[in-house]
């Protein structure tokens, strides 16, 4: 017999997969003008020439060695200048033997959740959360536990954390620049979160481990990123380029355990068999190679702006609610009814892709993804005015 949650998953895939496929295959039908696919973080802005560049000095090498494994955790050169640029960076000792190649930040994130969870435990995250973190936390046989977001702000709310924290739960799990809201929590929300992990663990009698997710560390609007390793010592980064140096379809991402935790060593270890548990080992290595050498560079985050002040205009005239976004570029609109679901259909129905706000743990909402051309945004003005009076 086939297992019957992974047929479940195949299923009802992810939300967010379902709108981008009827988005290619209604261009296929009505041309790809006259779709206006808002659904999927597909970065429509170029890499750095710096990486096109590097791409093609590593195809010069002979191929038995440039498509050669690596070590299970990556290349060694490739790791090294990862720690190096995070601590010339942020100021923290972060050394190569705590970072872990990883096929992207989800697979990062899954062999960080079966490193340290046992089945039983309990994971939290802030919602609204990135859907997948639920299928993570499961998938490793352990409860994930929803703490909402301050509705005011949308900082993470420390009290509610406190009161959900007990002798179960293993990690918790934050996402700043947060997707789907693009909020970034604040130093100062940031450092009472640390404080108050820190007394738990104490009370507890066993590590709390904070899990950053931190594909979006980059895509910011003037507002600072707190690295929370920075706060916290029992801190793991998991971080992809997908969004950064726009290569999403790479699935080139790390893992970094903080140095500064205690038992660092083993935990690195636990993710090197978690890697191995889970078959995710030896990351693409051509892009271990181009990432060695680009680390530090990052897209150009002024076109996501101008995407951003142009949509955010656009329902501004409409009359929409919506919380501006601090980073990221998706942005988090107010259903014009309880049911998100609905509301989502009603602008499919204009030929408008937006993903409803239950999977991400919340009603009422929808998320709208600005990286795709700003032709695309302004166009799909008519949309969002029809959209708007389907509910006049």
């Amino acid at each position: 017999m086939i297992n019957e949650r992974m047929l479940g998953l195949g299923k009802q895939p992810n939300p967010i997969r379902v709108q981008f496929a009827y988005g290619l295959q209604r261009k296929a039908e009505i041309g790809e003008e006259n779709v206006y696919d808002l659904s999927i973080g597909n970065p429509s802005i170029p890499a750095p020439p710096e990486v096109r560049a590097r791409i093609e000095e590593l195809l010069q090498e002979p191929p038995q060695q440039l498509h050669a494994y690596s070590m299970a955790a990556g290349l060694m050169n490739a790791r090294q200048a990862i720690a190096d640029n995070l601590r010339e960076r942020f100021g923290i000792p972060a050394t190569a033997a705590n970072v872990y190649f990883t096929a992207g930040a989800t697979a990062a994130l899954y062999i960080t959740t079966a490193a340290i969870t046992h089945p039983g435990d309990e994971v939290i995250v802030n919602a609204p959360y990135f859907t997948e973190y639920k299928v993570m936390i499961e998938t490793a046989q352990c409860t994930c536990v929803e703490v909402p977001m301050r509705q005011t702000d949308f900082q993470l709310d420390i009290d509610a954390l406190r009161e959900a924290i007990n002798e179960k739960t293993a990690a918790v799990v934050i996402n700043s620049p947060n997707n789907p809201v693009g909020c970034i929590y604040t130093q100062q929300n940031i450092e009472e979160l640390a404080a108050m992990l820190s007394a738990k663990e104490e009370e507890l009698g066993h590590p709390i481990y904070l899990i950053s997710d931190e594909p979006y560390r980059e895509i910011t609007y003037g507002k600072e990123v707190p690295f929370t390793a920075n706060f916290y010592r029992d801190t793991i980064v998991c971080y992809s380029w997908a969004k950064s140096l726009s290569l999403p379809g790479e699935r080139i991402g790390y893992i970094y355990v903080s140095d500064n935790m205690p038992d660092a060593a083993d935990v690195s270890a636990a993710v090197g068999g978690a890697g191995r548990a889970l078959g995710f080992i030896c990351a693409p290595v051509l892009f271990q190679r181009v990432v060695e050498t680009c680390v530090g560079l990052s897209t150009d985050v002024e076109a996501y702006a101008r995407n951003r002040e142009l949509l955010c205009g656009i329902l501004d005239d409409l009359g929409y609610d919506y919380i501006e976004p601090d980073g990221a570029f998706y942005l988090w609109v107010k259903a014009l009814e309880d049911d998100s679901q609905s509301f989502v259909d009603k602008a499919r129905s204009h030929d408008l892709l937006l993903v409803q706000s239950d999977c991400f743990g919340v009603p009422g909402w929808a998320r709208a993804g600005y990286c795709v051309s700003a032709d695309t945004i302004a166009n799909s003005r008519k949309a969002w005015a029809a959209l708007k009076a389907d509910y006049e």
